[in-house]
């Protein structure tokens, strides 16, 4: 027992955020329960981010009963490619990724052959609550495939990689890649053995690796290194997440963001209560980077100043960045 507390003071003394600190200091404190509908329900999210002007993955239409599940084909069209989701769903559960047809049925982007019927039968599922938050009534949201840079292709598994920042009142604290892998089945879910990737926050250059609690650099499947890559577009990402506290009104948040081939950076969900094991990919504890920020913003509340999104975004960079950003 005193072996696990000595070890634990010295995470703490590290920064290292547990999950009771999380809950207790920032979900508690920073996000209004009145405000988690926004988060937690990906359709109301992508209606308040199009409202404001924030790019999402196309929606082609919603699915709230029974009697509308008749209406899939006509939702999906002519479409060889798109994606099914639950509305309240959490950790990738419940999504179906449709890459392609093949003589009259679909073929999914793990290569699965599935009919219409077994789309139809899996919406049922998720109508029922099955992959929702607490198991709550829930919708099926039909929407845009997203086609991932050609810069990931290198390292990563099939599935879709994305870029996690954690946000606090509106200032990025840290920032992560996830990439697919054939353990996490193409999904860049780290639960299911996708791969963490911390990432400089001045920069947008990947670090290290952690894979299964293990710290890596190269991708397991592909055998190329996972550090050392330049994120395009990493200024805008860094935007995008920052905004997204004017966007719902949460306080401590992840936000969850790809990039697409064409479309660029696109917002995929938000997340009021954000895993920790972005320090490990980042080898970096969010309490001492959480704190600086309270003291800026108290700071700042003193003065009666509040700091626009270029302004959070270019404090954190400086602050917390591993590398100085290149000017020019």
């Amino acid at each position: 027992m005193f072996g696990f507390w000595k070890t634990w003071k010295a995470l703490e003394a590290r920064g290292i955020m547990g999950i009771n600190r999380r809950n207790a200091d920032y979900v508690l404190k920073y996000n209004k329960r009145s405000l988690y509908p926004i988060v937690d329900d990906k359709i109301i999210t992508k209606e308040r981010a199009i409202a404001a002007g924030i790019h999402v993955p196309e929606l082609y239409g919603v699915i709230s009963t029974e009697k509308e599940i008749d209406n899939l084909h006509d939702i999906i069209g002519g479409r060889n490619d798109f994606v099914i989701k639950p509305a309240q769903g959490a950790g990738g559960d419940g999504i179906i990724v449709v890459a392609d047809r093949f003589e009259g049925r679909y073929r999914t982007v793990s290569g699965k052959i599935i009919s219409h019927e077994e789309i139809e039968h899996h919406i049922s599922s998720i109508l029922t609550g099955l992959y929702s938050l607490g198991g709550h009534r829930d919708r099926a949201l039909i929407e845009y495939r997203v086609t991932p840079d050609q810069i990931f292709k290198s390292i990563s598994y099939e599935g879709v990689p994305d870029i996690r920042i954690i946000v606090l009142m509106g200032y990025p604290v840290m920032a992560m890649l996830r990439l697919p892998t054939r353990q996490s089945g193409g999904k860049a879910n780290l639960h299911q053995g996708a791969i963490g990737v911390g990432v400089d926050l001045a920069t947008g250059l990947t670090l290290r690796g952690t894979w299964l609690n293990n710290i890596i650099t190269k991708h397991p499947d592909t055998t190329n290194a996972v550090d050392g890559v330049q994120l395009p577009y990493w200024d805008g990402f860094m935007k995008l997440a920052s905004g997204c506290y004017e966007l719902c009104g949460l306080g401590y948040i992840g936000v969850d963001m790809v990039l697409d081939q064409e479309k660029g950076p696109l917002i995929l969900e938000l997340n009021a209560r954000p895993g920790l094991n972005i320090q490990i990919a980042n080898d970096c504890g969010l309490t001492l980077r959480t704190h600086a920020v309270e003291a800026r913003i108290e700071e700042l509340k003193a003065r009666g100043v509040v700091e626009t999104v270029q302004e959070r975004v270019e404090f954190v960079q400086e602050m917390f960045g591993h590398i100085p950003a290149v000017e020019g």
